[in-house]
Parts: structure tokens; C-alpha cells; sequence
């Protein structure tokens, strides 16, 4: 018995590894993946099996569905008649990026939009609350995380009530991250009239695709004119506090004027490929929406369907173009070498750069995988705070001039697996704005002083090297 299984082991544990070499993206991944696989057996080469492989190059294992996402976004790259409000700009800073995304994300950067920043939970869930209140045609939403609770109750009360006045609504959650919308609660929405579906749900016939793939995104589109994105979900941990973490902190966007379109199709996209409708590419789906503000706005959206990370370059590209400063807040700040590499240039060649994280983490691995990259950082200068609260924002502002808020961490699982979508801000008072918001955090006694971190106790060296060794795989 002993030797079929040492048998098996060896045919199992060989197969990863001839697989891991054959498709391998990453060095780093390459070697995790590998000793994964010989240290547990059986159980690594079910994770790497399950997790590891890199299905968009892996042919065997490449879906028709990944290829059918992909072709409608370069189908729908441009909405008819938008192009009066496309930006053309003077600068080769903002152009720079601009053009990057129109051509990895298919978006255009818009102009005419008014912006409010949303900088809690109250403030988030009462704007949402109110544009729901005004909605006269439709409302879509999407949320990576729909969990129990009183907000979730409070958009049932305002669905019932606007399904009475005639008001189409659409709703996407995620299969894993609302793993509790599941039989009786989703069928109370369902009930009333809301059109709601999972996005990728987990079944056995798609688990390969769907568990490691999720739709992170955060939208709200209100008749067309109005939309919402950020870091918010759907959770009473944003209002109260419901863990030793406390109330979770996050910044989010409320939009109006011509950049909600670009919101809207990602939503379309993404409703069609969970309800297989295609009503929603009728025009009054997409109307035309005038100027309404002076601040121009380029979506951004990445996901395992994409040609490219489109996240993970636009990060490399604003911290490429800064010339005076960078600010990062993360919750889950395990960037990857390249974008590390990158912002170590930017470091030595004299940029000021300013990384905010949360002291406490709500993953203990994401925690140390995080501290793993600060003594990197530290010792070419950067400044490293720790926020005392659970700030659970995604922002990078460069120069004061350009600020990006949403859903995509600096980890490899927004850069490469998720389902992503950020809103880019290229005004200069909206960008300070948010920055001061930054700043507020930076104290002295947040600050981590480099020689203190430096000679951390050893047990803290060693969690976070055996984090590190994890990080690829997160």
C-alpha cells in the first residue's frame, strides 16, 4: 500500500511540476508553485490544479467563455457617439496614461463629469440611498460582497418600493464573495421583481474557471446618469463595528455625467454573461448625458478575460510618469517585483513616496506578505505609515495632479485573477482632495522608523519570510 501511494505521489507531484515549467508566467509563482506540490502532497497539486494554473495561456483548460468576454469588449470599445466627450489632452503626463488605458481597457477618458468623494460608510450608503430614491427608469448594481445585514435590507425596502413605480432593477453579486446569497435571501429580491444573478457562480462543471476568478467590482448605475464605484461593498462592518477591527474605512465615487457610460458597460458586460439577456445594448440603456462638471474621468476595468493586467499597468504606469510624489493606500499592499522594482526607481531617482497601510490586517498572511516589502522600500527612502483603524481603501494619487480610486489592490490576485474596475481622476483640486485625506493619516507616530523595523525580533523576520513565500499565491 505504502508503495502504490509513494508511486502515486511521485506521478502526481511530476505531473505539477512538468506543468508548472511548461506554463509557468513567473519565476517567483514557478518556484512557490513547486514546492507547494512536493511539500504537501496530494494537497498541493489539488491547490495548484485548482488555483495555480494560468488558464489564459493553458489551451487545455481555456474557455469559451473567456474568449467570448474578451471579443465583446473589443466589439463595444466605444459608445456611439461619445467621442464628443473624449479629452484630448495638452499635457504628456495625463495623455501618457490616457492612452494606455484606452488601449488595454477599451475606455476612454471623458470630460464634462462632476465627482463627490464619499469618505464613509454613512456618507457612501446615504448618497446611494437617495440617488436609488430618484431613479426613474433603472438601476443596476453589482457588488463583490452582499452580506445579511441592515444595509442589505435597506436596498431590499427601497427595490420594493421602486419596482412599484416601474423601475427596472438589475443586481450582480459575486458567487464566493456573497457566499450568503444563496436560497431564501436571494429569492426575496427575486420576488419583488429584481433580475439578480451571481457572476461565475461555483459549480462543478465551471469550478476551474470560477473559483479562482472572481468579480471584485463595485458598481451603481442609476438611469444612465448617475453612478457609484470604490471600495465599498455591501456590508454592515462599513457603518458599525462588527470585529475587533472596527468600522472598516474605504473612499468611494459618485459620478455624473459622460464617464457613467463606461461604468455601464462594464456592468452590461458583465449582466450578460451571467443572465445571457442582451436587451441591455438597447440606446435607452445608454443615454446621452450632457456635461454636468468640469472633471475629466477614465474607467478602468482588468479581469482574467483581458489581453493585458490592465491594473497592474496602469499602477506601473502613474508610478513611471510621477515626478514629485507618490501616495499608496492598501489594505493589501503585495505589489509583486515589478511594481516594487518600480517604485524603488522612483524612490532612488527622487520622487517622495508615501505608502499608507492598515496596522492591523483582516488576513494575518496578507499582513505579513505586506510587512515582507517594507524593508525594501524603507531603506531607499520611502515613507511608511500605519493607520491605527482598518482602512480598506484602493488609492494612488501622483503629483497632486492625478488620483485613482476602486477596487484593485496592489496584489497579484486584482493584478492577474479578479474581476477589477477603478475610476482615474485627472483633476488637480479632486487629486489634492483626496491627498489631504492621505496626509491626514501620516503622523509621526505612524510612521515606521527604519532602523526600529530593521531589528524586528526574528520570529517576525521569519513569518513574514514564510508569508512571502505565499505571496505569489495570493
Amino acid at each position: 500500500m505504502n508503495t502504490v501511494l509513494w508511486l502515486a505521489y511521485l506521478v502526481v507531484t511530476i505531473w505539477s511540476i512538468i506543468n508548472i515549467i511548461f506554463n509557468g508566467s513567473r519565476a517567483t509563482k514557478m518556484i512557490s508553485w513547486s514546492l507547494s506540490v512536493i511539500i504537501f502532497p496530494f494537497l498541493g497539486p489539488l491547490l495548484y490544479y485548482l488555483f495555480g494554473i494560468n488558464r489564459r495561456k493553458f489551451k487545455l483548460f481555456k474557455l469559451k467563455q473567456t474568449e467570448k468576454r474578451r471579443l465583446y469588449s473589443e466589439t463595444h470599445k466605444e459608445l456611439e457617439g461619445g467621442e464628443q466627450s473624449v479629452h484630448k489632452f495638452d499635457d504628456y503626463k495625463p495623455e501618457k496614461l490616457a492612452s494606455l488605458i484606452r488601449k488595454n481597457s477599451y475606455f476612454a477618458p471623458y470630460e464634462g463629469n462632476n465627482i463627490t468623494l464619499l469618505n464613509s460608510g454613512e456618507e457612501t450608503f446615504e448618497a446611494i440611498f437617495k440617488a436609488i430614491e430618484e431613479a426613474k427608469d433603472f438601476i443596476h448594481l453589482q457588488y463583490y460582497i452582499l452580506e445579511e445585514g441592515m444595509l442589505l435590507d435597506k436596498f431590499h425596502e427601497l427595490f420594493q418600493q421602486k419596482i412599484k413605480e416601474g423601475v427596472e432593477i438589475r443586481m450582480l453579486f459575486d458567487s464566493f464573495g456573497s457566499n450568503s446569497m444563496r436560497g431564501k435571501r436571494v429569492k426575496r429580491f427575486k420576488e419583488i421583481g429584481v433580475k439578480a444573478f451571481s457572476t461565475m457562480p461555483i459549480r462543478f462543471g465551471n469550478l476551474l474557471f470560477t473559483l479562482n476568478y472572481r468579480n471584485h467590482r463595485k458598481i451603481i448605475i442609476i438611469d444612465g446618469k448617475i453612478g457609484f464605484t470604490g471600495g465599498f461593498n455591501v456590508s454592515d462592518k462599513y457603518i458599525k463595528p462588527v470585529s475587533e477591527l472596527g468600522v472598516w474605512q474605504d473612499l468611494h465615487l459618485q459620478i455624473a455625467g459622460p464617464a457613467v457610460n463606461s461604468l455601464q458597460r462594464i456592468f452590461v458586460k458583465d449582466y450578460h454573461f451571467a443572465s445571457k439577456e442582451e436587451l441591455l445594448l438597447q440606446d435607452r440603456y445608454f443615454p446621452k448625458v450632457e456635461p454636468v462638471g468640469d472633471t475629466v474621468t477614465q474607467i478602468i476595468s482588468s479581469g482574467p478575460d483581458s489581453r493585458y493586467p490592465a491594473i497592474m499597468q496602469q499602477y506601473l504606469a502613474m508610478i513611471n510618469i510621477a515626478t514629485k510624489r507618490i501616495c499608496i493606500a492598501n489594505p493589501y499592499f503585495i505589489p509583486g517585483e515589478p511594481v516594487l522594482e518600480a517604485i524603488r526607481i522612483a524612490a532612488l531617482s527622487g520622487v517622495e513616496v508615501n505608502l499608507l497601510t492598515p496596522k492591523i490586517s483582516d488576513s494575518l498572511l496578507a499582513q505579513y506578505s505586506m510587512f515582507s516589502t517594507f524593508e525594501a522600500l524603507l531603506e531607499v527612502g520611502a515613507n511608511i505609515y500605519l493607520r491605527p483603524d482598518f482602512s480598506h481603501s484602493k488609492v494612488i494619487i501622483i503629483d497632486g495632479e492625478i488620483a485613482s480610486v476602486g477596487s484593485g489592490n496592489f496584489d497579484y490576485r486584482s493584478f492577474e485573477h479578479n474581476f477589477e474596475t477603478n475610476a482615474i481622476l485627472y483633476d488637480k483640486e479632486l487629486a489634492s482632495e483626496i491627498e489631504g485625506l492621505f496626509i491626514k493619516h501620516c503622523t509621526e507616530e505612524a510612521k515606521i522608523n527604519f532602523e526600529k523595523f530593521r531589528n524586528r525580533s526574528p520570529f517576525s523576520k521569519f513569518l513574514e519570510g514564510l508569508a512571502k513565500f505565499f505571496s505569489p499565491l495570493l
